[in-house]
């Protein structure tokens, strides 16, 4: 009985600190456990924190992604429209190019045309040099015979007196201010009639055209054979030449003097070699005095020959070959031939040398009415005329 009492209260001492061995490693393990937990809750926490600022970096990240992708697009549209300039800016600069090389061709070929155009007038001078040397000796022959002629021309002045004594009384002869007042008067013939100078008791002879356009145009230039020699001095300008039945030029003073009695019209008419006809009507014309240069004042263009007048500026001086009053230092009226209002040579010169009927060649010193048909047509007849307001 002891014995088995013994071993019971062994057995159960034995329990006892078994079970108070657990107890304390069942207290450890959950001491750790707490501990565990703990450091799981700080860890945990660590890595919300962790999450969070990735999270917020990941965000920035994504939105700076985004920022740059909206500014890549920005910069290819930038360079799309530049690269659609470079090819603007290219083709201009192709077509600049073209536009560049066509000139300079067209340049090559007015050069060339000057340099033959030069080579022929050298030519003519040569020519002209060599006329001067025979008419020189035919002036010396005329010189010696002198003496001759003159006994001639009084032989012939005394015939004269003797015929004049035998015919009948002229009839006194009608002068008029212009043809429009010869017209008005009742003669409507086209002639050559007697016009006074205005304020003076000096006459003059010109050509009265009552046909054209209503008539009563006092013609003040007229070329259609070549028969007169053009290329004169100041003084012939002034003064007038050549046959008011034939070609002539009526006389810048008296031009002068007319159209600033009132105000006057000024048709010209053209005509080429194939027949064809055209004028150029300017609605107001008058010429300055000779102290003024006989300068141009005209207005008012019309008519058929080019749609812009081929005159010079209003305001622009008459040049002849001694006395240069034009804008270009080369002497227009030297190179071009001829009394004109050359501004700086310009488009026109209705006095230049006239030239045959001939396969076109462009000549810079010849008859030329630029708007009509070109610098280098060729005309055949021409007529300056004036006209007064009240015809």
């Amino acid at each position: 009985m002891l014995e088995s009492y013994i071993q019971e209260n062994v057995k159960m001492e034995l329990a006892e600190i078994q079970l108070h061995t657990v107890q304390n490693h069942t207290a450890a393990i959950l001491e750790i456990g707490s501990s565990l937990l703990s450091q799981t809750a700080e860890q945990t926490r660590k890595l919300t924190d962790v999450e969070t600022q990735v999270l917020n970096q990941t965000s920035r990240l994504e939105i700076q992604l985004l920022e740059n992708s909206l500014s890549t697009n920005k910069l290819e549209k930038q360079l799309l429209l530049q690269t659609q300039e470079i090819n603007k800016l290219q083709e201009k600069n192709s077509f600049l190019e073209k536009k560049v090389l066509d000139v300079a061709g067209k340049h090559e070929e007015e050069l060339q045309g000057i340099k033959a155009e030069k080579l022929e007038m050298q030519g003519l001078l040569s020519k002209q040099t060599q006329l001067i040397r025979e008419l020189e000796q035919h002036l010396a022959t005329a010189s010696a015979n002198n003496t001759v002629l003159q006994r001639q021309q009084a032989t012939l002045l005394d015939t004269v007196h003797q015929l004049l004594k035998l015919s009948p009384a002229p009839k006194e002869e009608q002068v008029f201010r212009d043809c429009g007042a010869a017209y008005k008067s009742g003669l409507t013939a086209s002639g050559v009639y007697t016009l006074r100078f205005p304020n003076s008791t000096a006459t003059t002879r010109a050509f009265c055209e009552m046909e054209t356009s209503g008539g009563g145009w006092t013609v003040i230039q007229h070329r259609q054979d070549g028969s007169v020699d053009f290329h004169r001095t100041w003084k012939d300008y002034k003064h007038g030449f050549g046959s008011p039945s034939g070609e002539y030029w009526l006389g810048n003073d008296f031009i002068h003097r007319l159209t600033a009695q009132g105000s006057y019209s000024l048709r010209i008419q053209l005509r080429d070699w194939d027949s064809n006809e055209a004028y150029s009507l300017y609605g107001h014309f008058h010429l300055g005095s000779e102290e003024q240069l006989y300068r141009l004042h005209v207005r008012d263009y019309s008519g058929t020959a080019g749609r812009t007048s081929s005159l010079s500026p209003p305001g622009t001086a008459f040049s002849t070959k001694d006395a240069d009053h034009d804008r270009c230092g080369c002497k227009c009226a030297q190179m071009a031939t001829g009394g004109w209002w050359f501004d700086a040579c310009g488009p026109s010169n209705l006095n230049g040398i006239y030239y045959p009927a001939s396969p076109a060649t462009l000549r810079y010193n010849g008859i030329k009415w630029h708007y009509w048909k070109g610098p280098s047509h060729r005309l055949k007849a021409t007529t300056l005329m004036i006209r007064a307001a009240d015809v």
